[in-house]
C-alpha cells in the first residue's frame, strides 16, 4: 500500500511536511463524514482541494488532512437560446478550470476570464476568486455548506456570502464552513461578458466594454497567465507557487505613491498594485535567484509570485516573503497582506 502523501504532494508550491493522518474524500458526503469523524476523535482537520492557496509548514500538519477531489457537475436549468440562463451546481471537489473549459465549450457565459486558475470549485467562493475583470461573485447564486459549529447543512445565497475583493463570509470565519457545492447562473451565448480589463481587451483587439468569442477570451487569458507563470506546468519552476502571494492593498487617496496604479473605490479608498510596490521597492522579477544556495525566489515572470525553485523549504519561502513585505513597508509605508492561507506557520 502506498504511503500517505506529504502536504508537498498536495500543494502547488510543493512545500509542506507530513500529516498525522490522510483521508481521501471523493464527494461532499465523504467530506462531511471524514471531517466529522476527525472532530469526534478530537483531531485538528485541514481540508485540501487543489492546494493552490496553501503554504504549509515544514513540520506538516499534526492532525487529519482530508483531500477533496471530484463530485460532479449537475445542470439544473439549461436555457438553450442565446440570452437565456444556464444554472449548474458543481461539487466542491471539481477542478475549477475544468468547469471553465466546459462552460466555454457549451456556451455558458460569465467565467471565461477566470480560465487557468488552479484549484477546486469549492475554494472559489471562499476568497471570491477573480481575474481579468471577472469574479465568481458575479455568477454564484448560492453556496451549500456544512456548518461545523451548528453541525448541519446551510445554503447561503450569493448576497448572503458577503462577497468583496478576495473576501467572503467564509474567509472571515475560517474553518467553520465546509463548502459542499456551488451553484452558478451563467448566461447563454457565443460571446463573452463585456471585457472590462484593459490588458485583456488589448490582447483581444477589442475596446473595453466590448464582447469577444468565448473561446478567444479563454485562449487570451491562458496566454496572459502563462506569460506570468500562472498556469501550472511541472517543468516551469515559476509555476511552483501559490499564485499571487500578496493582495492589492487599499489605501487613502493621499497614500498612493507617485506613479503607482490607482483605482478609486466606492468607499473613498484607492486600490493600488502590490506588484508595482514590490518592484519599485527594489524586488524585481527573479529576486533571490542569484543568492548562493537559494532555492526560493520571486518568479522570473511576475513579482507577485514567490516560487520554489526545487528543494526549497517553507521557512525559506516565508523569509523571502518577510523581506519583501518589510521592504515595501520601509519604502512606501504600505503593509502587504498575504493572500494564501498559512498552515502551521506565520509571517
Amino acid at each position: 500500500m502506498a504511503a500517505d502523501p506529504a502536504l508537498a504532494d498536495l500543494t502547488t508550491l510543493r512545500l509542506g511536511g507530513p500529516a498525522r493522518r490522510y483521508v481521501a474524500a471523493p464527494d461532499p458526503d465523504a467530506l462531511v463524514a471524514a471531517v466529522s469523524e476527525a472532530e469526534r476523535a478530537g483531531e485538528p482537520v485541514l481540508v485540501v482541494g487543489g492546494g493552490s492557496n496553501l503554504v504549509v509548514a515544514d513540520d506538516g500538519f499534526a492532525g487529519t488532512v482530508v483531500h477533496l477531489a471530484g463530485g460532479g457537475v449537475r445542470v439544473v436549468e439549461d436555457g438553450e437560446q442565446d440570452g437565456e440562463q444556464v444554472v449548474v451546481t458543481v461539487a466542491a471537489g471539481e477542478p475549477w478550470d475544468g468547469l471553465v473549459a466546459r462552460a466555454v465549450a457549451e456556451g455558458w457565459v460569465g467565467a471565461e476570464a477566470l480560465s487557468g486558475i488552479p484549484g477546486t470549485t469549492g475554494a472559489t467562493p471562499i476568497q471570491n476568486v477573480g481575474a481579468y475583470g471577472q469574479e465568481v461573485a458575479q455568477t454564484i447564486t448560492s453556496v451549500r455548506v456544512w456548518d461545523r459549529m451548528l453541525r448541519g447543512e446551510r445554503v447561503f445565497s450569493g448576497e448572503d456570502c458577503r462577497f468583496s475583493y478576495r473576501h467572503s463570509r467564509f474567509k472571515a470565519d475560517p474553518g467553520r464552513h465546509l463548502v459542499l457545492d456551488v451553484t452558478f447562473a451563467f448566461g447563454r451565448g457565443a460571446e463573452s461578458a463585456p471585457v472590462s480589463y484593459a490588458e485583456l481587451a488589448r490582447t483581444l483587439g477589442v475596446a473595453v466594454g466590448e464582447r469577444a468569442p468565448l473561446a478567444a477570451v479563454r485562449e487570451a487569458v491562458l496566454t496572459l497567465r502563462r506569460g506570468k507563470g500562472m498556469v501550472l506546468d511541472p517543468a516551469d519552476h515559476d509555476t511552483w507557487s501559490a499564485g499571487s502571494f500578496f493582495t492589492n492593498p487599499f489605501v487613502d487617496p493621499d497614500g498612493v505613491p507617485a506613479g503607482a496604479p490607482s483605482y478609486p473605490q466606492p468607499d473613498g479608498s484607492v486600490k493600488t498594485s502590490a506588484a508595482w510596490l514590490i518592484e519599485h521597492a527594489g524586488f524585481g522579477r527573479g529576486f533571490g535567484l542569484d543568492r548562493p544556495g537559494s532555492r526560493v525566489s520571486l518568479s522570473t515572470k511576475h513579482t507577485l509570485a514567490l516560487t520554489n525553485r526545487g528543494g526549497a523549504t517553507t521557512a525559506a519561502l516565508l523569509d523571502l516573503a518577510r523581506e519583501v513585505r518589510s521592504g515595501v513597508w520601509d519604502r512606501f509605508g504600505i503593509e502587504l497582506v498575504n493572500e494564501p492561507v498559512l498552515v502551521g506557520c506565520a509571517l
